[in-house]
């Protein structure tokens, strides 16, 4: 699997990764645990999730060893100030039965709360303490990372917002490429929405002998972009990693951007203005 590395050290993400967000009790055990022997390697998580108990059995019963995995989790808005911000990322390790976060970001900005300056430096010092080695954020926009790098001196080493063909990001995948910032794309397919029955993905999937959702996976990649999709499908979970194998053309790529939308958020969850607790 193609590779993104970090931008302060030689580590390194998969360009697909799996989502666990709604995964609970023995169905998501059962789900994690067959991604994972398919060959996912880098879970996505959220203590808003309320699942963090079922990732961490997962793991436990999938065998795998430590090093093998990439665990994320994510900061939610509630808890933004900065010694409660460090409780909850140890609540979480707790929960996970983990000593350590692969990865950690901060969910949503918040900005009319005005507390996530407060809440990446909480994150900073917890990757000081060694309970996160990769510290991010999630659905923040190029304004919300120049404040925090104006005021940390630290730049985040992910960036996690929703991003697919209808809302491609191109700013933002720009400054992030010039921040050498990794993307991640949360919902590259759409959850569930008419993109997959888009007619111009379609045609191109069809062209190439692929699924609509391979078509995407593929777009992002060749964006630079790190996809994160979730299925509990057994063949639709290997289908999401078999994008190596076919190439679009740059003309394909670009009449998949022409699909977005100004409007093309799927739930309006503008971070300029939305928050989530």
């Amino acid at each position: 699997m193609y590779v993104y590395t970090f931008n302060n050290s030689t580590d390194q993400v998969p360009a697909v990764g799996s989502g666990t967000w709604s995964l609970k009790g023995d169905a998501g055990i059962a789900a994690i645990k067959q991604a994972l022997t398919n060959g996912y390697t880098y879970l996505d998580g959220a203590f808003n999730y309320d699942n963090e108990a079922t990732v961490g059995e997962a793991i436990r019963q999938s065998g795998k060893a430590r090093d093998e995995l990439i665990i994320a989790s994510k900061l939610p808005g509630r808890y933004h100030h900065f010694q409660v911000a460090l409780d909850t990322i140890q609540e979480s390790l707790f929960r996970l039965n983990l000593e350590f976060f692969d990865v950690y970001l901060i969910h949503w900005p918040n900005p009319k709360q005005d507390l996530y300056v407060e809440a990446w430096q909480a994150l900073i010092e917890a990757k000081k303490r060694g309970w996160i080695k990769h510290i991010g954020v999630s659905n923040f926009t190029p304004a919300h990372i120049d404040r925090l790098i104006a005021e940390t001196g630290v730049t985040p080493e992910i960036n996690q917002v929703e991003l697919h063909p209808y809302f491609n990001q191109e700013e933002t995948l720009v400054y992030d490429r010039e921040h050498k910032i990794i993307t991640q794309a949360w919902s590259p397919l759409g959850r569930g929405s008419e993109i997959l029955n888009d007619p111009v993905l379609t045609a191109i999937a069809k062209a190439h002998a692929k699924s609509v959702g391979q078509v995407i996976l593929r777009w992002d990649l060749q964006r630079g972009v790190m996809a994160l999709p979730k299925s509990t499908n057994d063949a639709r979970q290997r289908e999401n990693l078999a994008i190596l194998d076919f190439e679009l053309t740059g003309d394909e790529v670009q009449m998949i951007n022409s699909l977005s939308r100004v409007d093309g958020r799927l739930q309006n969850q503008d971070p300029d203005i939305y928050e989530e607790f």
